[in-house]
């Protein structure tokens, strides 16, 4: 028996990690990287324009602000049902699928005399068809990347997100102002062609996943990833340290007013805001690639709790009303805790049976889209009464309280796995 134990604790202490060079060497995982960087550079181009779009044609702030809520709301609603559509067809299929009917409504949407509420209705199905489209790529990904390689293909996926978000936020009004909206949304439409073209020259047909001709309801299959998902100690623990986000996203939704309390006459309010947003996503893309390139596997879930408390704690010290400089390097920091997220989502995919993967993903998803839209929410309503420096404070106040708890329960989870180990 302690033979047994050398042996597995000699095996996790040698399992090898990956380099970036190697997984971008893989044709499949090149063709869903870059299907996923063009569509959400246009998807970024896309917003702007919409923003533009509904504000010249109401002058309302509230529609304008109406109408990017509806980006939060289908992913809450119809995320977890539809989800299962990866779990139930070929996912290259799935995501074939949605691309070609995201870029066809996106064109009607660029037609100029689409009434309002048409134009919101279509707003909420090209979003819809973001949850399956997602939780297949998310479920795809592990089949093409084994190992280390699909932690260090998803830190790869994450830095070009978030380098994409801020290109394309950056960007954005320029390429409106030169192009106007109409031919911006056109050009959104063509990404999610170009998308469709390099995932069907790019990415092998797979069967679907589960037996032959096993077609359970699509109600049954949200019923029953609910259950694997929340009915496991570990999966639970891990679905609530992705979760964690919400608390240090808030601070990006209320960007605006704090770009004004901190408003000294020397740099305009929208570059303060545009430094304030672009502070998290780029201490994002450090974090990530430190944390993939430089830690083990291992390590990677022994540093897990910890980094999730520097995503939130070093957003306290706005509690002392600090100036720009301080507040940009503690927003830096809480990006670089977020690389935590990629070592629970390792764990995650390891603890998930292939054939509801999609279903799972599907409903973290959901929940991530929900606790965002909630804390955005909150942060704004609060932001109005106590004034954003002590919410940012007070959220990663509790944030922090949060990943304590969380990172104590992984800790006796872990313990208590390897004892069981320990006893074999």
């Amino acid at each position: 028996m302690r033979a047994r134990r050398l042996t597995g604790r000699h095996r996790r202490s040698t399992e090898r990690q990956a380099t970036y060079g190697e997984v971008i060497a893989v044709k499949e995982f090149r063709a869903l990287w870059y299907a996923q960087g063009l569509s959400l550079l246009g998807d970024q181009l896309a917003q702007v324009a919409l923003a533009v779009l509904v504000y010249d044609r109401t002058k309302s702030a509230l529609a304008t602000a109406a109408v990017y809520a509806l980006t939060y709301l289908p992913s809450i609603l119809g995320g977890p049902l539809l989800a299962g559509l990866a779990d139930r067809f070929a996912r290259r299929g799935v995501m074939l699928v949605c691309d070609l009917l995201r870029a066809g409504l996106v064109c009607v949407m660029a037609l100029p005399f689409m009434p309002f509420p048409v134009l919101c209705a279509l707003v909420f199905l090209v979003v819809l068809l973001s949850a399956p489209f997602s939780a297949a790529r998310a479920a795809v990904l592990p089949e093409v990347l084994a190992g280390d390689r699909y932690v260090v293909g998803s830190a790869l996926q994450n830095m070009t997100n978030q380098a994409v978000q801020m290109l394309g936020f950056a960007a954005g009004g320029a390429m409106i102002a030169a192009m106007g909206p109409y031919r911006a949304l056109a050009l959104n439409a063509a990404t999610f062609l170009a998308s469709a073209l390099i995932l069907v020259t790019g990415v092998r047909r797979r069967p679907a996943p589960g037996r032959p001709g096993a077609r359970p309801s699509m109600w049954a299959m949200t019923r029953a990833g609910a259950r694997l998902v929340f009915g496991d100690r570990k999966l639970r623990t891990l679905v609530l340290f992705a979760w964690l986000c919400g608390f240090y996203v808030l601070p990006e939704g209320i960007a605006v007013p704090y770009a004004v309390a901190l408003y000294t006459g020397v740099m305009p309010v929208p570059v303060i805001t545009g430094l304030l947003m672009a502070a998290m996503p780029a201490g994002t893309v450090v974090g990530a690639f430190l944390f993939s390139r430089f830690v083990s596997p291992p390590g990677r879930l022994r540093l897990m709790g910890w980094l999730a408390m520097l995503s939130c704690a070093p957003l306290v010290v706005t509690a002392m009303r600090p100036p720009l400089e301080v507040v940009l390097a503690a927003w830096f920091l809480s990006g670089v805790g977020g690389a935590y997220q990629l070592a629970a989502n390792a764990a995650f995919v390891q603890r998930v049976p292939d054939g509801q993967r999609g279903q799972a993903f599907g409903l973290v998803h959901s929940g991530l889209m929900a606790v965002q839209g909630i804390a955005i929410l909150i942060g704004g309503y609060a932001a109005e009464r106590l004034g954003p420096e002590p919410v940012v404070a007070l959220s990663g106040i509790t944030g922090l309280t949060a990943a304590v708890v969380l990172t104590v329960i992984w800790a006796d989870a872990r313990g208590a796995r390897m004892r069981a180990q320990a006893t074999v």
